[in-house]
C-alpha cells in the first residue's frame, strides 16, 4: 500500500502536467482561422476602447476576471474548441463568452482549495488519514465547480428559448394579420416586432434593423438570428419566407399554419409539464399517507412486541 500511493499521486500529477502542456501548446490554424482571429482581436480592441472611454471604474476582481477570460478565450480559439451550443445558450442569455470562461476557471481554482479544506475539517473530526484523499478531493471539486456554470447556463437558456418560442408564435400571427391588412412583407415583419418591448421582440427588431442597414433580406436576418440563438423555428421560418416571399397569399398561409403548429406544440408541452407535476404531487401524497399510517401503527406495534 505504501508503494501504490506514491505511484498513484505521481501518475495523477504527470497526467495533469501533460494535459496542461497540451492545452498551452498552440495548434496549427488555417489562414481562414487566422483572418477570423484578427477580426476578433480588432472587434475586441474597439470594444475595449469604447468601454474605456466611458470612465467606469471596475474593481480588481472584474479586472482579473476580464484578463482570465481573455486568455482562456484565446486558448479555446487556438485549440479550435468552438462550443457552438454553449455559445448559443450565452447568446440567448445575452452574456459574454469571456466572462463565462473566466467564471469557470475561477470556480475550478476555488474547487482546488475547497477540496483539501474540506478534508482538513473531516480529518480533524477523526475520519481519513491517507495523503491521496485531499488530492482526489481537490481534483473532484475542481471538475465539479468547472462544469457548474454550464448547467446553470443551459437551464436558464432552455427557459428563455421556451419564452422566445411563445413570442415567435404570437409574432407570426401579427405578421399574418398585417399581411391580410394590405402591408408588404418587410413592413409587416417590422410592424409586428414593434408591438412589444420585451427582450424577444427587441432581439427580432434589432435583427431586422441590422438587415435594413446592411442591405440583407429580412428573412435572412431572421435565419441568422435563429442560427445565433439556436432556435430552429426561426431558421425554418427564414427558409420558408425565402421560397414564398413574392406571393402574399402563400406567405399568409405559411405563417398561419406555422403559428398554429407552434401553438399546438406549446399546448403539448404545457400538458406534459402539468402531467409531470400531477405525478409528483401524487407521489408526495402517497408518502404523506405512508407516514401517517406508520404514525398510527407504531404505538400498537410497540405494544405487541413488548408483550
Amino acid at each position: 500500500m505504501s508503494l501504490t500511493t506514491p505511484i498513484l499521486i505521481g501518475a495523477v500529477l504527470g497526467l495533469g502536467i501533460y494535459a496542461l502542456v497540451r492545452a498551452l501548446m498552440p495548434a496549427k490554424s488555417s489562414p481562414v482561422a487566422q483572418v477570423a482571429r484578427i477580426d476578433a482581436l480588432r472587434a475586441r480592441g474597439s470594444a475595449y476602447s469604447s468601454g474605456r472611454g466611458t470612465g467606469d471604474s471596475t474593481g480588481r476582481l472584474d479586472t482579473l476576471r476580464s484578463k482570465v477570460g481573455t486568455r482562456v478565450a484565446e486558448l479555446y480559439f487556438q485549440q479550435g474548441w468552438e462550443q457552438r451550443s454553449l455559445r448559443a445558450d450565452l447568446a440567448v442569455l445575452d452574456r459574454s463568452w469571456e466572462k463565462f470562461l473566466a467564471t469557470k476557471v475561477l470556480l475550478a481554482g476555488a474547487g482546488l482549495f475547497f477540496g483539501p479544506f474540506l478534508f482538513v475539517i473531516v480529518w480533524r473530526l477523526g475520519f481519513g488519514s491517507s495523503p491521496i484523499i485531499p488530492v482526489w478531493m481537490a481534483l473532484a471539486f475542481a471538475l465539479v465547480f468547472f462544469f457548474l456554470p454550464d448547467l446553470e447556463v443551459r437551464r436558464d437558456a432552455a427557459d428563455r428559448r421556451r419564452d422566445l418560442r411563445r413570442v415567435i408564435g404570437a409574432y407570426l400571427d401579427l405578421v399574418s394579420m398585417s399581411l391580410a391588412g394590405g402591408r408588404g412583407l418587410p413592413e409587416a415583419l417590422m410592424a409586428a416586432a414593434e408591438v412589444s418591448d420585451g427582450w424577444a421582440a427587441k432581439r427580432i427588431r434589432n435583427a431586422l434593423n441590422d438587415a435594413r442597414i446592411t442591405g440583407h433580406s429580412q428573412w435572412q436576418a431572421l435565419g441568422e438570428l435563429g442560427e445565433e440563438l439556436g432556435i430552429e423555428e426561426l431558421k425554418d421560418l427564414a427558409a420558408s419566407l425565402a421560397l414564398v416571399a413574392d406571393d402574399g397569399a402563400k406567405v399568409r398561409e405559411s405563417l398561419a399554419s406555422r403559428a398554429e403548429t407552434m401553438r399546438h406544440r406549446e399546448m403539448a408541452e404545457i400538458e406534459g409539464a402539468a402531467g409531470e407535476k400531477s405525478q409528483s404531487m401524487l407521489v408526495a401524497q402517497l408518502l404523506l399517507c405512508a407516514g401517517f399510517l406508520v404514525f398510527l401503527i407504531f404505538p400498537a406495534a410497540m405494544r405487541v412486541f413488548q408483550v
